[in-house]
Order: C-alpha cells, then structure tokens, then sequence
C-alpha cells in the first residue's frame, strides 16, 4: 500500500502515471505476486493520515510506503505536531504487524534553514526509532531534471514517477517474498 498525499496520488498525472502503478508494473515485471494499492490524498497533512489510520488497518496491508509531511511544511505546521504525527502513523502501522517504509520530503529554501533542518529531520529520527527503512527525499532524480517535474516544480510527470517508483523499489524489494 502506498499511502500518502500528492507525491502518491500522482496529482496533475493522467490515471496510471502515478508512482503507485509504475511500482506495480515493476513488481508484476519481477515476478513478484503484489498487489499495490494507492492511498494518496492529494492536500492530506500528517492529520488527515491519522484519521484515515483506521480505513488504511482495516484493509490489513503487508507493506505500507508511508509518504507525508509535506503539506505540513508548506503550511508551516509545527514540527514537533507533525514528528508526533508521523511518528503515531509509523508506530501504529508497525504494530499491527505491516512492515513500513518511509518515504520523505524536504522543503524550498524560503521556509529558512532551521525549520527546514527539523523538518528533515522528522523522517530520519522516526525511521530510527522504528528501524524502517527511508528514503530522505522521494523526487531523487527527479526534482530538478528536465521532464521530471510538472511547471509547480512540486509534483512530478509520468517520467517523473517512474524514478520515483524506482526509488521505492529499492527499499520495498527487500521486504518482498516471490
């Protein structure tokens, strides 16, 4: 299951050229016997994760990607109200016996150095606390790159998601039985 905002919804993307469908076709390509959910929410903060929290166990998945966060920054919600968040999304997914990876995100420049550091931060210390496996930044090799990104410069192209889908690859693979 991909669970997450935008980034996972693959907002501004015709249907399947989101990251969700190209990990898909990546895992059906492998041979592996998956079946990818996508429960990306464009606009949902780590709050609205939380209350959805229940819907996502009910479905009792194997592995949850958990992408959010970043509509906290950029609505400048306090850290530590999305670390604690976050933190409960990641703890509680564990607890129910899903195995987690955590897919993060950073912030542009304006938000200022420290507020970016902590928010950053945020991914790094959960994934710890809970030995998940996490990727720093979910748009490696597509922030920045010609074709990767839509005009926002937010939100990745169907290019785009399949680096992304790549990138998720890697940290879902280990954790998948053939």
């Amino acid at each position: 299951m991909c669970f997450g905002d935008s980034l996972t919804a693959g907002a501004g993307t015709d249907p399947g050229e989101s990251y969700p469908d190209y990990l898909q076709a990546d895992l059906d390509q492998r041979g592996y016997p998956y079946r990818v959910v996508n429960e990306g929410i464009s606009g949902n903060t780590t709050k609205d994760a939380l209350e959805r929290l229940n819907s996502i166990l009910a479905l009792k998945p194997s592995i949850v990607v958990v992408e959010f966060g970043g509509n906290d920054g950029l609505r400048g919600v306090p850290v530590h109200d999305s670390r604690a968040n976050l933190d409960k999304i990641v703890g509680t997914l564990k607890a129910s016996g899903a195995k987690v990876v955590l897919a993060g995100i950073t912030l542009p420049p304006d938000y200022g150095p420290d507020y970016i550091r902590q928010f950053d931060e945020t991914y790094t210390l959960v994934a710890k606390k809970y030995n998940v496996p996490m990727l720093p930044f979910i748009l490696r090799g597509a922030y920045g790159v010609t074709g990767m990104m839509q005009p926002d410069e937010t939100h990745a192209t169907a290019a785009g998601n399949k680096v992304v889908a790549n990138n998720i690859l890697a940290l879902v693979l280990p954790l998948l039985k053939k």
